[in-house]
């Protein structure tokens, strides 16, 4: 009997995979404040959408989350023109001045513009603030209620030291989303533990913050680091948090201090495919499902 398209059965699609967090650096054209110390070295050069590409390729990633590196509205706007430009650059956590009075006005011209819709999440330097209170000034809670209004995120850059103040913000504002970068940076080479892990638990136990599994070969030991140095972080976070609310993100090109994209995207091998999914939710992208492999 012939075969009937009834009877065939087709594979479901795949889950996009999206790196929920990647910069692009431009140290040619303008400076970088955090960039100073001789380590870092090796990230004084451009890192463009063209380093990026066949890189996403190589690891089956299809979208990327972009994020901000300077505290600068310029950026932002680049950010989002590259956003408009590069196919594979779904959403952009920008910067904003939260102090701003006039946040609420920065926003609308953000969102109104024609790469607008590229805007998903905001982000501050929070952990290079001499305050380790920064977020809870008046000014910075009133712009954040503002991201709650347009449904945008906020994204925690945040050591041990400023969780508490995370805490605090995230339970001020149960409408908005937020996500720690990088599991708090636990300091992995000199085996913080204890500390990370009181701090960090409150926070997991919160329905709107999510983390990302981002940015830890850097807080080991750069030339000397193995996979087993990051699983229990990684293990304990994954319990905390759940997987639906744990998000893969590559931390490039940062991560060149100590591995490679394809390095650092194996330290999450066998974990939940949700992980490498949920920036979806968190970030409200707007995909076309891929037909088979990354859209470029």
């Amino acid at each position: 009997m012939a075969e009937t398209a009834i009877d065939r059965k087709s594979d479901p699609p795949r889950a996009q995979v999206i790196d929920a967090h990647q910069h692009f650096l431009f140290p040619s054209r303008t400076p970088y404040p955090w960039m100073q110390d001789a380590a870092l070295t090796p990230l004084r050069r451009d890192f463009t959408p063209q380093d990026l590409r066949p890189l996403l390729r190589a690891n089956g990633v299809d979208k990327t989350v972009l994020v901000q590196t300077r505290s600068s509205l310029e950026e932002t706007h680049q950010f989002l023109r590259i956003a408009a430009e590069t196919d594979y650059v779904a959403g952009v956590v920008g910067w904003v001045d939260l102090c701003d009075s006039a946040v609420e006005n920065v926003l609308e011209e953000l969102l109104a513009a024609e790469t607008g819709r590229y805007l998903v999440g905001l982000r501050h330097q929070v952990h290079d603030e001499a305050n380790p209170y920064w977020l809870l000034q008046d000014p910075v809670q009133q712009a954040i209620a503002e991201l709650g209004k347009r449904d945008l995120s906020y994204d925690f850059l945040a050591r041990v030291r400023e969780l508490p103040a995370c805490l605090q913000t995230a339970r001020n504002h149960p409408q908005v989303r937020f996500v720690l970068d990088h599991l708090a940076k636990p300091d992995i080479r000199r085996g913080q533990w204890d500390e990370w892990l009181a701090a960090l638990a409150p926070l997991a136990a919160l329905p709107n913050v999510w983390v990302k599994l981002s940015g830890l070969v850097t807080e080991a030991d750069w030339q000397h680091w193995q996979p087993q140095d990051l699983q229990p972080y990684l293990a304990k976070t994954l319990e905390l948090f759940g997987s639906r609310r744990c998000l893969f993100g590559s931390d490039w090109p940062i991560c060149e201090l100590a591995a490679d994209y394809s390095r650092v995207k194996a330290t999450l091998t066998g974990l939940p495919s949700e992980v490498f999914s949920n920036a979806l939710e968190v970030y409200k992208l707007q995909l076309q499902p891929p037909v088979s492999g990354p859209s470029y």
